[in-house]
């Protein structure tokens, strides 16, 4: 009795597994067709546009440091 009931979990545990990897797999496909291009342009150009939004808040925040930074001096220089 115990030995059907392991046989039919593992296969249940082999289907999900098998299952999910067609899942994914599709997926991944699905993805490297979307734009016609190769897998790995695909995978390069989404990882180069999350760099760039990350280097586009620094450039942002550093601007604003430096107009912060001529505001303090243009207001000691005429509290002198």
């Amino acid at each position: 009795m115990e030995n059907t009931r392991a046989f039919w979990g593992a296969l249940l545990f082999i289907l999900i597994i098998v299952g999910a990897n067609f899942v994914m797999y599709g997926i991944a496909r699905g993805a490297a067709k979307s734009n016609q291009k190769g897998f790995l342009e695909t995978i390069s150009k989404s990882l180069n546009t999350s760099n760039q939004k990350k280097d586009n808040s620094m450039a942002e925040l550093r601007q604003k440091m430096e107009e912060l930074e001529k505001g303090k001096k243009e207001d000691s220089g005429e509290s002198e």
